[in-house]
């Protein structure tokens, strides 16, 4: 049981009929300090119902509160301060982690039902950069965070392999490019090319209109529009791979843009049959004032689709195929008014499940303060970080275990690890700057800390050649041990909001204040000290190794058993 949900409960025995356990639970508060207790219970929003002071109410359910679970409960002024029975507590959540396990703080929230995640979604023909970093791995710890509380989460790439740009490409391949090139080095030449043709559209426009020229010529089915578009596509696919392997990401479908080309004609019709289409100087646009959207444009005036056309047949083909509790889009923030335009075309055309729909937006990564840029050629190559980022954790491998095993596989997981937990221990919609400088330390608020952290853990237990014993009865009640119990009690508490939200950075959160709460205790008490409380002390590392290593696993992370 949680500590909210312990107090709520001692709470809701004596005043149940003013107010309900659910915003009993909401108005908790925990004190700036431990001399205050564990938590506060403020009065003020009993004073109207009770007619009396929040300082007298705050008196009065001190006194007539069941002291069992609570070492101490004190009025001070309007709020009832509870300090928590230590014993009690650490007894129950040691028990409850070395019972269950790496499941501690599963729930059936989901039953099962599906949750489709577009995420990642890069552009072929253009390699991956760090602009692609942040969709892909806030996506994949979602579906991890939802899986914990049973859904059955659905990650699909929705690859962007249709639209103008590949028109463009054509045009620029055709002008500029070779065979003997491309196939030499894909996705270079290939962003080569397409950085050319904009530099050059520039001075000359009308290169604009043979992009789209191409690109009508590749919805109608051209053969040498299709076979070129083809061969980007399976080339693009080789180098993506590599990097999600790098990643450790997995998809469930590769299903992209061109997946729906023949599936848009459907969805126009119906909104033509709906009455919903109206002719705007050719293009056929959805009007959405009364939403305070600006109108939908579904077609342009040369019969080309757009995107939102793509993303009405993919939402409605998801909805048909997988029948989601809600479906999640892992895009950037500047698309938030695409979306909202994208769910009342939905709404209008009477799909009330579109309410499902829920866009997870995300601020950019930024390097030396300014935004990455395909178009300009201002691209930072995600898999060239990667490695960098894995070189520097080798060198500092070398420096601190030179002994260590198997080097490269611990390099490889603390140096990827870094990149992805920078990112996710952002709040998703903060902007930040990227410096591998600062992401791979093992010190300070990083993943490799967290990572050493885990694997101090593990050493601890080695030299104890310490195992769990469920039938043992595990229980401390110092001050020390006490600030880390707290923490892992909350686990569960934690996955829940980090879902409630969409928010990986809350497990991420978790797992550095665990991971210093942990180092703290161990700087103060001498764990392995022959005493009548060195098991429970043990239970206490163990049950630390397990919530650690289950909240790097939620944000994507391997948790190494020596660094």
């Amino acid at each position: 049981m949680t500590e909210k949900k312990l107090v709520a409960d001692a709470l809701t025995a004596i005043i149940s009929e003013h107010i309900s356990e659910e915003d009993i639970i909401s108005l908790l508060e925990k004190p700036k300090t431990a001399q205050h207790g564990d938590l506060a219970f403020p009065a003020f929003s009993l004073a109207k119902a009770l007619r009396k002071s929040p300082q007298l109410i705050a008196q009065e359910i001190a006194a007539d509160i069941a002291k069992d679970s609570f070492e101490t409960v004190e009025a001070v002024g309007p709020y009832v301060n509870f300090f928590l029975n230590k014993r009690n507590v650490s007894t129950q959540t040691l028990h409850d982690i070395l019972t269950q396990q790496e499941h501690f703080g599963d729930a059936d929230i989901g039953g099962k039902r599906a949750v489709p995640i577009d995420m990642s979604s890069p552009n072929i023909a253009k390699p991956m950069s760090m602009g692609h970093l942040r969709s892909t791995v806030i996506g994949n710890s979602l579906s991890k965070i939802l899986e914990k509380i049973n859904y059955s989460p659905v990650k699909i790439n929705y690859i962007g392999d249709w639209g103008t740009q590949f028109g463009k490409l054509i045009v620029a391949y055709k002008k500029w490019g070779s065979e003997e090139a491309v196939r030499n080095n894909p996705i270079k030449e290939l962003l080569r090319l397409y950085v050319d043709f904009h530099e050059e559209a520039e001075t000359d426009p009308a290169l604009e209109d043979e992009g789209r020229a191409w690109f009508k010529k590749l919805e109608d089915g051209d053969a040498e529009a299709v076979s070129l578009w083809q061969w980007f596509r399976e080339e693009s696919l080789k180098e993506f791979q590599r990097v999600y392997d790098m990643l450790g990401v997995s998809f469930d479908s590769y299903n992209g843009e061109s997946f729906y080309n023949d599936k848009m004609a459907a969805v126009v019709e119906l909104l033509s049959q709906k009455g919903l289409l109206k002719a705007d100087q050719g293009a056929d646009i959805v009007d959405l004032e009364k939403y305070q959207l600006n109108p939908a444009l579904i077609r342009k005036s040369d019969g080309a689709t757009l995107y939102i056309t793509r993303d009405l047949a993919s939402a409605i083909y998801r909805k048909e195929t997988y029948d989601f509790a809600s479906a999640l889009y892992v895009v950037g923030n500047e698309q938030s008014v695409h979306f909202k335009q994208l769910k009342a075309v939905l709404l209008e055309m009477g799909f009330d499940w579109a309410n499902d729909i829920h866009h997870i937006p995300f601020g950019l990564i930024t390097k030396d303060g300014k935004k990455l840029s395909t178009r300009k050629g201002k691209i930072v190559l995600l898999e060239e970080v990667l490695n960098e980022a894995i070189s520097s954790a080798k060198e500092q491998i070398e420096e601190k275990n030179p002994s260590l095993a198997d080097k490269e596989t611990v390099a490889h997981q603390v140096g990827v690890g870094a990149v992805i937990f920078h990112d996710l221990k952002n709040d998703r919609l903060n902007n930040f700057d990227f410096t591998l400088e600062e992401v791979v330390r093992f010190e300070g608020e990083t993943g490799p800390y967290v990572q050493y952290t885990h694997a101090r853990s593990a050493s601890i237990l080695r030299k104890a050649g310490w195992q769990p014993d469920s039938s043992q009865r595990y229980s401390l009640g110092d001050a020390d041990s006490w600030e880390v119990i707290k923490l892992l009690q909350n686990f569960p508490e934690t996955v829940l909001r980090a879902a409630e939200k969409y928010e990986p950075s809350v497990i991420a959160k978790h797992a550095i204040q665990l991971a210093q709460s942990f180092n703290k205790y161990y700087a103060h008490v001498k764990v392995l000290a022959d005493d009548p409380e060195k098991e429970s002390r043990l239970a206490l590392v163990y049950a630390v190794k397990t919530i650690l290593k289950e909240d790097l696993r939620l944000l994507g992370l391997d948790a190494p058993d020596e660094m």
